[in-house]
């Protein structure tokens, strides 16, 4: 079992969205370790926007303050072009006006990046499993 996940589970295919690159990479390869098919990574919205319709991740992991489009408008375009795709905000800036924001642009889930990334890897478990229950 890794992070939640056993092997009758499927594998979760996400895609990582943070401007600041080692937090980016860090995610990435954490998740990667820990069982998860990183897909790909961007550092801005409208690329993020980009890799979700031609990777078709099962979940996105947005950070909010990003140059360009933040995460919030990124998740209304990314959810225009896929209804159905799974964002989880993960961010250094969450308080209930955000988490609120969030929910309104399409959010599934938000995380502060305080919670830390074992929280992050249950999380996208879990909505990983309820996608494979949908099908």
């Amino acid at each position: 079992m890794v992070c939640g996940m056993t092997r009758h589970e499927p594998t979760a295919r996400v895609l990582v969205v943070d401007d600041t690159e080692h937090v980016r990479t860090f995610v990435a390869n954490m998740l990667a370790i820990d069982g998860f098919d990183v897909v790909g990574a961007a550092a801005d919205g409208e690329r993020a926007v980009e890799l979700a319709v031609e990777l078709d991740p099962h979940v996105v992991v947005m950070d909010l303050r990003m140059p360009g489009i933040d995460g919030l408008e990124t998740t209304r375009r990314i959810r225009a072009a896929r209804p159905g795709q799974q964002i989880v905000l993960y961010t250094a800036y969450l308080d209930a006006t955000i988490e609120r924001e969030a929910a309104e642009a399409g959010v599934a889930l938000c995380l502060g990046k305080v919670e830390g990334l074992p929280r992050l890897e249950r999380e996208l478990s879990r909505l990983t499993l309820a996608l494979s229950r949908r099908d």
